[in-house]
């Protein structure tokens, strides 16, 4: 049972969680944009200036469940304003930071207050509409998801372009700040049976996600064999453990590890880290590579991703129209189909390319993308009762945002000793700075600048030396991009195979209430259109 403390205002909730849910993903590939310009005011190295985006997704990821059982405990509104003005101040702290610590901290509680927003924004919505009217606010939620990536980069890209990297944290901070006044006025909720927090599984959840990260930053670096390296893993295998028998020993637990026990949930988790692989690195690495390699600005770039992005603000509302005719199994299970095939098809970039050239992968990509957004929430949230909307939304997003926090890592670890690898014994003809350094120049490379060889050079000399660092840095792009097309492919064949058992195990059982999957096709069905 929910208890109210006041009376819902519905169009005024809708926007105000709307406004808020748009501002985390344009900090996330805001945060890439502003990577290079803030590196070169700071001096920083790469794994440093990673921080910036993996340290406020590590957060995210780490305090999601935490949120969800925050917002039922201590109030749904409550815990939306307070995350709401945590990630404002921290935002405008980025903007003033004199140094790249400063900035990774502060990103880093952004994180934590964007957890917060997430978490019970989503739970607010659960409890402020009810049957399709509920499915219509989550088409809008999905919705406000994609337009936060669809116009992340190239916001950022003109707000960097015009007034600096500072302004891409300055401008979050001002917006973020209307939503905590807004978020005065919303009605409060709460789950009464909520009576304490699992401190203990938030502790070894958020640790072992944290030394997992952490290793997956430092491999390049370091090595994969360090010491340290592998006591992080150790760590990180041993805090997840200890997580699972925490929560399996819970009356209350922030994630209910029983869910797993229903395929759908477990289709749609599959998929869901499966689609941010195959989506997210892409916008937070693909900036850094069009400014190095074919010397676009940072506002070109966030143009050029137009092309990738627009696709998720579509085809929420047009997964809505295909629900009528197609099952909503088979309709994830296309969303990560066409993720993999994109992928594969990307490695037709390489320097020079033109728009022509990869706006088909692009849009196959952001369309696979796009069909899952707002769906696949639904249909997660109403794996249970409304009561605990915030366990389901807190789980759901902290499968999307692990699975987020990790695929970032990843690539940018197999990117970065792609690099090196590519660029190993290929530079020792040139004279300069980089000769002997093919570790320097990819980390260079992977920051977005690409840099001559010092001294006095001859233009041919300088131009074969640029040659060779853009080919290496293409052709370990090109690893990695079949390196997500054959991890989404693999992950088709287990959305589509755990979705038939889903359907198999429905049709098998006799029960007067829908399934969350017919729930969700039919509120869909209902809701997508109404979305605009």
């Amino acid at each position: 049972m929910t208890e109210k403390t006041s009376t819902a205002r519905p169009a005024l909730t809708l926007l105000t969680v709307s406004i808020a849910t748009i501002l985390l993903p344009m900090s996330l590939t805001g945060a890439s944009v502003a990577m290079p310009g803030a590196s070169e005011d700071f001096h920083n190295g790469l794994a440093a200036g990673q921080w910036i985006v993996n340290g406020y997704d590590l957060t995210f990821a780490s305090f999601m469940l935490a949120a969800g059982s925050f917002a039922d405990r201590f109030g749904r509104r409550r815990l939306f304003a307070l995350g709401s003005a945590v990630f404002a101040v921290c935002s405008l702290v980025s903007a003033v930071s004199n140094g790249i610590v400063m900035l990774d901290i502060c990103r880093a509680l952004a994180g934590v207050g964007a957890a917060a927003v997430i978490t019970a924004g989503s739970a607010i919505l659960a409890h402020t509409f009810e049957g399709a009217a509920r499915a219509r606010a989550f088409g809008v939620f999905g919705t406000a998801v994609g337009a936060g990536l669809a116009f992340g980069p190239f916001a950022a890209g003109a707000l960097q372009t015009s007034f600096g990297w500072r302004a891409i944290f300055l401008v979050p901070a001002i917006v973020g700040a209307v939503v905590v006044a807004l978020s005065l006025f919303l009605a409060e909720s709460s789950d009464p049976d909520a009576v304490r927090v699992d401190w203990l599984g938030t502790v070894t959840f958020t640790g072992s996600l944290a030394f997992l990260i952490l290793a997956l930053l430092q491999g390049p670096q370091t090595g994969w064999a360090d010491p340290v390296n592998l006591v992080s893993y150790v760590l990180a295998a041993a805090l997840l453990v200890a997580f699972v028998m925490v929560e399996l020993r819970q009356e209350r637990p922030m994630f209910d590890l029983s869910l797993f026990r229903q395929p759908q949930f477990v289709s749609l988790c599959v998929a869901v880290v499966s689609l941010v692989f195959g989506f997210t690195p892409l916008l937070v690495y693909l900036p850094s590579y069009l400014t190095a390699v074919n010397a676009e600005s940072t506002f070109h770039a966030g143009v050029d991703l137009l092309m990738l992005t627009v696709p998720t603000l579509v085809f929420p509302l047009v997964t809505g129209y295909l629900l009528r005719w197609v099952p909503l199994r088979h309709m994830v299970s296309l969303a990560v189909a066409l993720t993999a095939i994109g992928c594969g098809w990307l490695v037709v970039l390489e320097p020079g390319a033109g728009n022509w050239t990869v706006l088909g992968p692009f849009l196959i990509i952001g369309t696979g993308v796009g069909i899952s957004f707002g769906v696949m929430d639904g249909a997660a949230v109403s794996s249970v009762d409304s009561a605990r909307a915030g366990m389901a939304a807190g789980m759901f997003n902290t499968m999307r945002l692990a699975g987020e926090a990790i695929a970032i890592a990843v690539v940018g670890s197999l990117l970065v000793s792609a690099t090196r690898s590519e660029l190993d014994g290929k530079l020792g003809g040139f004279d300069g700075t980089y000769a002997n350094d093919p570790g320097g120049l990819a980390d260079k490379l992977n920051q977005g600048q690409l840099e001559g060889p010092a001294g006095t050079v001859s233009a041919a000399s300088r131009a074969a030396f640029t040659e060779v660092a853009k080919a290496g840095y293409t052709g370990a792009l090109h690893q990695v991009l079949w390196f997500l097309a054959a991890f989404c492919a693999v992950a088709t064949v287990l959305v589509a195979f755990v979705g038939a058992r889903s359907q198999k195990k429905s049709a098998a059982e006799e029960s007067a209430e829908p399934t969350a999957e017919a729930a969700a096709e039919a509120a869909a069905r209902e809701s997508q259109p109404s979305a605009v």
